[in-house]
């Protein structure tokens, strides 16, 4: 067989590669600023990303299942990268001041969505931004698919907590 060396090692052509790229690319970077919330330690993680894909020896798998590798692959650098750094993204966040804070609800949202664990950002995202199913989020995280109806309805309590305490009208709580 006649290869050229560009393509020599790599798990897809040059064209299913760019249509691939064309449908991932998107997802795969916003998923990835929503856990690292740093720019260009997202767009590092995203070309790894790829780079690894393209050089992985993957078996045979569908659309879905490449997608969901892709994902596992930028979850397994962003925590190689958080252990290398002994750095996790901060739990609490620099509170961003709306001009308009009772028209900006969003805002809201954003900051209780920030100040989740890193994991409870990532299966929230996987599952409402993404639309993954358990198997899929199990497959791109790592975790049991068993754990992650548990780990998801976690998850959305606390963000709803969040929201609730972020909300206007909310009364603020008092540390002693």
């Amino acid at each position: 067989m006649d290869e050229s060396p560009s393509t020599v090692g790599l798990c897809m052509d040059k064209s299913a590669f760019h249509l691939f790229y064309e449908q991932t690319a998107g997802p795969l970077l916003r998923y990835l600023l929503g856990m690292t919330r740093t720019q260009d330690v997202a767009e590092d993680l995203l070309q790894e990303t790829y780079c690894r894909f393209l050089t992985a020896r993957l078996p045979d798998m569908d659309d879905r299942q490449m997608r969901s590798y892709l994902f596992r692959i930028a979850t397994n650098l962003m925590r190689d990268r958080w252990r290398s750094r002994d750095e996790l993204p901060s739990e609490t966040p620099p509170e961003i001041v709306s001009p308009t804070p009772h028209l900006d609800r969003g805002l809201g949202v954003r900051q209780a969505f920030n100040r989740l664990k890193p994991r409870e950002r990532q299966l929230l995202w996987l599952a409402y931004v993404e639309g993954s199913n358990h198997q899929e989020i199990a497959d791109s995280t790592g975790l049991g698919a068993a754990s992650i109806r548990m780990l998801l309805f976690r998850a959305r309590h606390k963000l709803a907590e969040l929201i609730g305490k972020n909300s206007p009208g909310a009364s603020p709580k008092v540390s002693k």
